[in-house]
This record gives structure tokens, C-alpha cells and sequence, in this order.
């Protein structure tokens, strides 16, 4: 499916900042949409030609769709485009005619013309059309709100025309919430309430209010309602700032636990201000679990730090008994235990720092290559390098895989070179499907010995085994190369991980 951005490049001469514009308006058209119970179709002119193309289109959440099948791609001319054609050559918004069939759906037929404010602040020219279609199937006598939603829709209907919808957008806006039925207010000039709907009604129950919105000046309202008074002083501010024209932000309310986001926008209509249209949402229940949820991803953190630390702590109890040890076998085994904590160690450290249970494994490996590095004979060269990138890995791989690779790099580094060799380990990973990690851990060294018998193998090459076939649910591949040997691990990744 193609984009807005590639029917307007391949269709018209719009570009840039009219672009830009047209894109707005799709992403905030909803809210007339609702409000109109109609469908919402954008035809652009197409360059050359006596015909439009649809570049995008939205149905109504709260009544039957005009259009059962998509619009968006669409040309029209002749006949078909005599609404569009005029509302974008008069500049003014098309109501006349008989109602229109589409298949066997009856819908009223509008068209609005779309401007785009200068930079000077001058209603431009008119650079598409939207077409607003309304389902006449179900057709009824409008109950009190619907006529209160249908005289806003068409007050923003105005502002399309006259360039001053959609307001420009805000960084950090989410332009889904809230919607017309999460709840509406409708502010007269002055700031009182002239409307609301039963669910704005109920939102400002949960924030305390006894009486009724209608009459009451919401600003003062608020103000007096907010639990922090700066809080309800910003609140009100923004309010104050719709009724004089200017698009202000998004803004939450708390009063005893409960939460309610506003959204306020001006009306101005041909360049009236007659009041603002502000959209409530009762979000008490999500920013609960959103806290919830920061708790225990703070808790999970802490854990992984505190595990961290014990982990730090028994190596470091390990490392001054190694000391204390005169037999050196016991020694060697004391420092391979601190080495295997150690990379433990690394995996939480990282997971104390990330924001849900997945790492970023690259620097994981790093990290193991460079502790391994160090455990070369004084003697020998080698350095170790890292190739292709693990990806983002859930914790339940990250842990035994770090465990793992630490395993073998300590292998290669201690069994693979002998004293004045120079040469290297490389660490390959690549995602080959999805679902799947292949790594491969490569030396130049002196390769597997003469006889090489997997069933001998030492302490080290069992717990990548082990490792791997029972947690990582993988397969351990050794094998010699023309100079030196390699391990390769095929692993499955689950979506966590991928």
C-alpha cells in the first residue's frame, strides 16, 4: 500500500511544506471524523489532468462507514469529481446536491477545501479536498449530543478550510488520546461550559466536581479542583490559552488519585474565536499501571544490581582464597571459578541497567574478550576480536551463552597457543533466520590435539555442553581448521529475543 507521501509525489506537484501539512491533517482527522459520524476522504489534484487521487482516508468509530471499500488510491473526474472540483476552485466548503449511492449504501455528499496557513499567518492557496461522506442508512432524529457533535464538526470543518486546522503538531504529542468519546466539553467565548457529554460529565465526578460542567468556568473550575496548585494553575492556563486562539499541549489533572487528560482546542471558524472544544479522558486506571509497572521494572533492576554485587562479592572471596592456596592445581581451579562468577556478573550488571529484561549482548562479548585476553601466556600474542553483532538477547539466553562463550574463549586462549605463538580469536555471530544465532569462535592456534576424543574432555568443554544443549536448547560443533580450530553454536532464538 502506498503511502500519502508517495501518491502526493506521484500524482501532483505538491511538495514540501504542503506535504508536511496534508500529513498533519491525516494524523489529527479523526476527531472530525467522530464527530461528524462521516467518513473522511483527502483527493489530492492530479498534475495535469481534470482528476483527483485519493491519498488517504479514515472512517468514523461512532457511526456505520460510508465506504466499504478502500478509497485510497483512487482517481476521479469528470461527473465524479464535480464537488471536488468546485470546492476547490470557489475555496469554499460544497453541501448542495442529492445524495449519493455507494453500492448499496446511501450517504450525503460534502467536500471541504484544504488550506495551509503561510508563514506570514494568510490562508493560502487551496492545495486538495476532503470529502465528507455520511452513512444516511441509519438515518435518525439527532439526540442533544449528536447535534452538539455535529455543530463542532462543522466549526473544524471551517478551520480545514480556512488553514487553521490541524494545529501544528507538538513534540511529544500523542494524537490518539483522547478521543470524542472518551468526552467532550464545549467552551463559549468567555470559558464557560455551553455542552458536555454524559462521559466528560463523569470524569470530572472522579476529580471531585458535585455540580455540573454546563454554566461553570472551567479554567476557575480547575484551578480550584487540582491537588497541587501550580499543577491546576497550568492547567488553567491552558485553557485560557485556547480561548485566545493558541494551541496549547496536552495536560493531566490529579485530584485525590484520579487522572484526567484535557486536550484544548480553539474554535475559530472563519476567524471567530467563538469558544474551545476540549476532549477529556478519564486515565486513573493506565497511569496506575503505568506507575505499577515502573515499580517493578525498578524493583527487577534492583534485583539484577544487588545480584550483581553478591555475585562481585563471592569472586572476590574466591580470588583472595586462590591466593591463600599452595597447591596449585587448587589455585587454577579457584581462578576459573572467579572467571565463570565474573561473567555472571557482567550479564546482570548490564540487564541492572536496561530498561526490561533483554541486553544488548555486544558489549557483553566485549567485555568477556577482553578478561580473556588477559589470561594468555605472558609469552604469546593473541588478540581477540569480535565480528557480525549479537543483537538485543532476553536475559534467559544471555545468561548461559555468556557463560558459555566465556568457557571457550578461555579454551582457546589457554590451550591454543603455546609461548612466542602470535595469532588471534574471532568471535562471529550472524542471525541467519529470525529465529536463529550462529556463532562461531575461531583461533589460529595450534588447533585439537592428535586423537581428539569429546568424551575426555575437560571440565571447561562439558559446561559448554551442558550449557548449551540443556539451556540454549542448541548444538556444540567442534572441529579443526587449516590452522587452528573453531566451536560453532547454532542456537534458536525465541520472538523475546529476536
Amino acid at each position: 500500500m502506498s503511502t500519502l507521501r508517495d501518491l502526493v509525489e506521484e500524482h501532483t506537484d505538491l511538495r514540501g511544506a504542503d506535504v508536511d501539512h496534508l500529513q498533519r491533517l491525516a494524523g489529527d482527522w479523526q476527531l472530525i471524523s467522530d464527530l461528524s459520524f462521516a467518513d473522511l476522504v483527502l483527493w489530492a489534484p492530479v498534475a495535469g489532468q481534470d482528476a483527483f487521487v485519493c491519498i488517504a482516508q479514515v472512517r468514523p468509530t461512532t457511526a456505520p462507514t460510508a465506504h466499504q471499500e478502500d478509497q485510497v488510491g483512487d482517481l476521479v473526474r469528470g461527473p465524479q469529481a464535480t464537488h471536488l472540483t468546485i470546492a476547490r476552485t470557489q475555496g469554499r466548503i460544497w453541501r448542495e446536491g442529492d445524495p449519493v449511492w455507494y453500492g448499496d449504501t446511501p450517504a450525503r455528499h460534502e467536500a471541504i477545501p484544504v488550506r495551509r496557513r503561510t508563514s506570514a499567518g494568510e490562508a493560502g492557496e487551496v492545495i486538495a479536498v476532503a470529502g465528507r461522506d455520511t452513512n444516511l442508512s441509519t438515518a435518525r432524529t439527532p439526540s442533544q449530543l449528536e447535534l452538539n457533535y455535529l455543530t463542532t464538526a462543522d466549526d473544524l470543518a471551517q478551520m480545514v478550510a480556512d488553514g487553521t486546522f490541524p494545529p501544528p503538531r507538538r513534540s511529544g504529542d500523542i494524537t490518539s488520546a483522547p478521543r470524542v468519546g472518551d468526552g467532550l466539553i464545549r467552551l463559549d467565548a468567555g470559558g464557560r461550559g455551553t455542552y458536555a457529554s454524559p462521559n466528560a460529565q463523569s470524569a470530572f465526578r472522579r476529580l471531585g466536581l458535585t455540580g455540573h460542567l454546563v454554566g461553570e468556568d472551567l479554567a476557575g473550575m480547575v484551578r480550584r479542583l487540582a491537588d497541587d496548585p501550580l499543577e491546576g494553575s497550568e492547567a488553567a492556563t491552558r485553557i485560557l490559552a485556547a480561548l485566545g486562539g493558541e494551541n496549547p499541549a496536552r495536560r493531566e489533572i490529579e485530584v485525590g488519585g484520579a487522572i484526567v487528560l484535557m486536550r484544548a482546542l480553539p474554535l475559530v471558524p472563519a476567524g471567530v474565536p467563538i469558544g474551545v472544544l476540549v476532549l477529556v479522558r478519564d486515565v486513573t486506571e493506565v497511569r496506575r499501571r503505568d506507575r505499577a509497572l515502573l515499580t517493578k521494572d525498578a524493583t527487577i533492576r534492583e534485583i539484577h544490581h544487588r545480584v550483581k554485587n553478591n555475585l562481585q562479592t563471592v569472586a572476590a572471596l574466591l580470588r583472595l582464597q586462590a591466593r591463600r592456596t599452595g597447591a596449585p592445581e587448587a589455585r587454577v581451579a579457584l581462578e576459573e571459578s572467579v572467571r565463570r562468577v565474573a561473567s555472571i556478573a557482567i550479564v546482570h550488571e548490564t540487564l541492572a541497567m536496561s530498561s526490561d529484561e533483554a541486553v544488548a549482548f555486544d558489549g557483553i562479548v566485549d567485555r568477556l574478550a577482553t578478561a580473556a585476553a588477559e589470561v594468555a601466556l605472558p609469552e604469546a600474542k593473541v588478540t581477540i576480536r569480535r565480528q557480525g553483532s549479537f543483537g538485543t538477547l532476553p536475559a534467559d539466553v544471555a545468561t548461559p551463552l555468556a557463560m558459555a562463550l566465556n568457557e571457550l574463549l578461555l579454551n582457546a586462549v589457554e590451550h591454543g597457543f603455546h609461548a612466542g605463538m602470535v595469532g588471534e580469536v574471532v568471535i562471529d555471530a550472524q542471525r541467519r533466520r529470525k529465529d536463529e544465532l550462529r556463532v562461531s569462535v575461531a583461533d589460529t592456534g595450534r588447533g585439537l590435539p592428535e586423537g581428539y576424543d569429546p568424551a575426555a574432555e575437560g571440565l571447561g568443554l562439558h559446561i559448554v555442553r551442558t550449557l548449551v544443549a540443556g539451556e540454549l536448547r542448541g548444538t556444540l560443533e567442534l572441529r579443526a581448521r587449516e590452522r587452528g580450530a573453531e566451536a560453532l553454536l547454532v542456537l534458536p532464538l525465541t520472538a523475546s529475543g529476536s
